[in-house]
């Protein structure tokens, strides 16, 4: 069951116990190995959500992005040299989002990158979730992030503070210096999924193991106007 929104309360100090620094770790060290392994072959890549912030659970994901445009043959080559894809899937929010691949590594580790060119609104909202470098990994330093209970997590020594940015806007921007449109945007489709539950995605095309997200995309776009003018636009 994903966990509801929360709307009023008190900034709140959370001390982290010794399991929660040792699965902190766990996850974060498997998600250093990818981003080098990324690396490795000129990919830049970050960690987004929670192993960015410490706020992670035994059900975290692990959160892998890149947000530069490359051939998606070339990071498919990777995971089927260095990993197993568990499977593949283009997703697209609504027609004004911008149109990504997914490759799961397994149930809970996904590769996300852009099938079609980043806004800046995309960029803004991974900085808002928490976005980490591969430097920053190493160094084991975490950085603050909202959560999808909108709560600010923001990272301390023993563990984080946590508030609720619901009219604390100018805070929360101060922090993560994220616009303030994107913070309400936010703000307003979390409390929507709380009313309406999850609300349905524009584009979600499950891959069979031997198509490739080019070909694919292309197909959609023959079918699908709104595909078609966002693939037109980027000059794909």
């Amino acid at each position: 069951m994903r966990e509801k929104t929360v709307r009023i309360g008190d900034d709140r100090e959370v001390i982290y116990t010794e399991n929660h620094w040792r699965l902190l770790n766990k996850l974060r060290e498997k998600a250093k190995n990818i981003v080098k392994t990324l690396k490795e072959y000129h990919v830049e890549s970050f960690a987004h959500g929670s192993i960015a912030r410490g706020d992670v659970k035994p059900k975290s994901d692990i959160d892998i992005v890149i947000l530069q445009r490359i051939p998606s043959y070339k990071i498919e080559l990777i995971v089927e040299e260095k990993y197993k894809a568990y499977s593949k899937q283009i997703v697209q929010a609504t027609p004004n989002h911008s149109i990504k691949g997914h490759i799961y590594l397994d149930e809970t580790t996904t590769i996300t990158f852009p099938l079609a060119r980043y806004s800046n609104r995309e960029y803004e909202f991974y900085k808002f979730g928490g976005l980490i470098t591969l430097q920053e990994l190493e160094a084991d330093k975490r950085v603050p992030g909202v959560n999808k209970k909108l709560l600010l997590i923001q990272p301390t020594d023993k563990g984080h503070i946590e508030f609720p940015i619901i009219n604390q806007e100018e805070r929360v921007f101060k922090i993560l210096n994220v616009k303030p449109e994107i913070i309400r945007e936010r703000i307003t489709v979390l409390l929507k999924r709380d009313n309406y539950g999850r609300t349905g995605i524009f584009l979600n095309r499950l891959l069979a193991p031997d198509e490739g997200f080019e070909e694919v995309l292309k197909q959609i776009a023959d079918e699908k106007p709104a595909v078609r003018r966002r693939y037109l636009d980027d000059g794909i």
